[in-house]
């Protein structure tokens, strides 16, 4: 692949020509990544300079949106729990119609579009459509977010293996599919999605399960945006929090990883010097 670059105001573009086509009538499934704009992949940034129309969900910052095509029309589908949300059909029916309709379609979503995203989902509604699509991946909160927050996602000599979960199920309860005293004793490191609400009751069932009351818990709110914050804390402690404070969206981690945090927690400096790239 040949790279080529042209200007374009302030900023050089990678030509168009270096990357897939994004033809008329597609649909491009692209993960923006956990919070920072300059997350996003090269492949997904190309999406959003060569989209006709973007569908995005509440993750998609607007300083992200800032980079996409001038003449792109942005459509607002953002799920969040508690919250009037557009409904899962409605929105893959705007992909679709879209698509029909000869546009470039991107659907953009924070993270990975494949992590608890309903990418899959959403994929598969399009190919029983016969809609040509593409999968952009994107960078995690499950690890991207803690990495901003100064928390590997594995050590060498912490952890072997890593396990990540949801918080909710599609009825916004504590899934219960989940084998809680399995993961209780599965893994050393345990990554949550959307626990918040339910963390309470998860520590709850990890504790009952044989989880140690001792095991390190953070909770990073905002990942990998300037609004960033975490809580540190114990899983016998989970009780103490006022969980209805912590700001969300948040994603928490389980186990020794934490441990790093204090001499791994580069954004902190990166905020006060006002470097967020």
């Amino acid at each position: 692949m040949r790279r080529k670059w042209r200007e374009k105001g302030h900023f050089a573009r990678l030509d168009s020509a270096a990357f897939p086509r994004f033809e008329p009538g597609s649909v491009w499934l692209v993960g923006a990544g956990p919070g920072a704009p300059g997350l996003i992949s090269l492949l997904g940034y190309h999406a959003l300079s060569e989209a006709d129309v973007i569908v995005h969900d509440a993750l998609v910052g607007p300083s992200l949106l800032e980079l996409a095509n001038p003449r792109a029309k942005t459509i607002f589908a953002g799920k969040r729990g508690g919250k009037p949300s557009p409904k899962q059909a409605d929105i893959t029916l705007k992909l679709i119609e879209h698509a029909r309709a000869g546009k470039r379609v991107l659907r953009l979503k924070g993270g990975d579009p494949m992590m608890f995203g309903r990418g899959g989902e959403e994929a598969e509604t399009l190919a029983r459509n016969a809609i040509p699509f593409r999968i952009v991946p994107g960078i995690t909160a499950g690890i991207g977010g803690l990495a901003y927050a100064g928390i590997p996602v594995t050590h060498r000599d912490a952890n072997h293996a890593v396990m990540f979960l949801t918080g909710h199920d599609e009825k916004g309860g504590v899934p219960e599919g989940v084998d809680w005293d399995a993961v209780a004793r599965a893994v050393p490191v345990i990554v949550i999605y959307m626990a918040v609400k339910h963390l309470a009751l998860i520590a709850e069932r990890l504790l009952a399960a044989g989880r140690s009351g001792d095991d390190r818990v953070a909770i990073i709110s905002h990942a990998a945006s300037p609004a960033q914050s975490v809580i540190e804390t114990r899983l016998a402690d989970i009780g103490q929090l006022i969980l209805a404070d912590i700001p969300t969206p948040a994603i928490v981690v389980l186990g020794p990883v934490s441990n790093y945090r204090a001499a791994l927690d580069w954004y902190r400096g990166a905020l006060r010097e006002n470097s967020l790239g």
